[in-house]
């Protein structure tokens, strides 16, 4: 695992996971992670959970977008769009990595 700039590339076939450096859990529809590093706390509401829930394992951003798409019923550009604005956030904080092969 690599942990790259927020400012990253993304690109649909970029992979992401969870970062070893944090834990989560869900709580009434929505995730609260712990970033272990500076013990800051954050938030996802029931998308972002849904989110959460996918890059458990890692996936793709096409893979991920494909399946808010699907589940949300929304257009992909639109979803591939807040997808990675919210990759950004979470890889910035720490709290995901750019699986590498």
């Amino acid at each position: 695992m690599n942990t790259m700039h927020a400012h990253h590339e993304w690109l649909p076939d970029t992979r992401i996971v969870v970062s070893r450096d944090q834990v989560s859990t869900t709580l009434s529809g929505e995730t609260i992670i712990l970033q272990m590093r500076d013990g800051t706390y954050y938030g996802l509401d029931a998308v972002g959970t849904r989110i959460w829930s996918l890059i458990n394992v890692p996936a793709t951003l096409a893979e991920i977008a494909a399946t808010v798409e699907r589940e949300y019923d929304v257009d992909g550009v639109r979803a591939m769009a807040d997808l990675t604005a919210l990759a950004g956030e979470l890889l910035e904080r720490g709290l995901i990595e750019i699986a590498t092969a």
